[in-house]
């Protein structure tokens, strides 16, 4: 059945929210290939030709809320980014760092589904889809370096590839630790209280702002 995602965006938001959050538990919970449209609508209360009308097959719905979840996270990173277009440039990754932590905890389930999706080499559209996360990641922390190197906060001669390529690193990782056991590596973040996630946090900073700046961390 062709798709027709016109239909879905004009339901009422309260209606799509519902999906999107039927959607989101499904996929959290078994994946893509063994999520399952009928257990969908059957939570929903729908006819199974209603979504398969609004989105055509288990990978449009699949598609179509991975591209929200996208825009969920890009949301705060480009108010930060023009809020503190004129603050410290390692104030404003901590901010970013902040969001990405605020995002998870409000969408564990969105989480989840990213993680799956990273370890799971035999998920649909994997590299597509990666892609599009790491592409609007790099892109937000280019802007913040090329802003800091602009301004002298950050040396001339720093190579811009590199010290995206590093923070995107850095950040993903410590999500991720936040998260799986296996990735903390004495970290202290795995479960841990949110106190104590911002103290390891300050300290990332305090290490990548003796790097990249070479100012130290005073």
């Amino acid at each position: 059945m062709p798709a027709n995602p016109e239909t879905f965006l004009n339901l009422p938001e309260e209606k799509r929210k519902r999906v999107l959050d039927e959607a989101t538990r499904e996929f959290a919970e078994h994946g893509f290939h063994q999520a399952s449209v009928n257990r969908m609508v059957g939570r929903l209360g729908i006819a199974k030709g209603s979504l398969f009308k609004y989105f055509g097959t288990k990978q449009g719905i699949f598609e179509h809320l991975f591209g929200h979840a996208i825009e969920l996270f890009k949301a705060p990173l480009k108010e930060i980014r023009e809020s503190t277009r004129d603050g410290d440039f390692f104030e404003r990754v901590r901010r970013s760092m902040l969001a990405g932590l605020d995002f998870i905890e409000a969408h564990p389930r969105l989480y989840s589904i990213y993680l799956k999706m990273l370890y799971q080499e035999n998920f649909p559209l994997r590299e597509k889809l990666l892609g599009q996360i790491r592409q609007a990641s790099t892109k937000f922390l280019r802007g913040l370096v090329e802003e800091a190197k602009s301004n002298g906060q950050l040396r001339d001669d720093l190579d811009t590839d590199m010290a995206v390529y590093l923070l995107d690193g850095v950040m993903d990782r410590f999500f991720q630790s936040v998260s799986l056991p296996f990735l903390d590596a004495n970290a202290g973040l795995y479960k841990a209280d949110r106190t104590t996630i911002e103290n390891r946090l300050d300290s990332v900073i305090a290490f990548m702002k003796d790097g990249l700046s070479g100012t130290g961390a005073s």
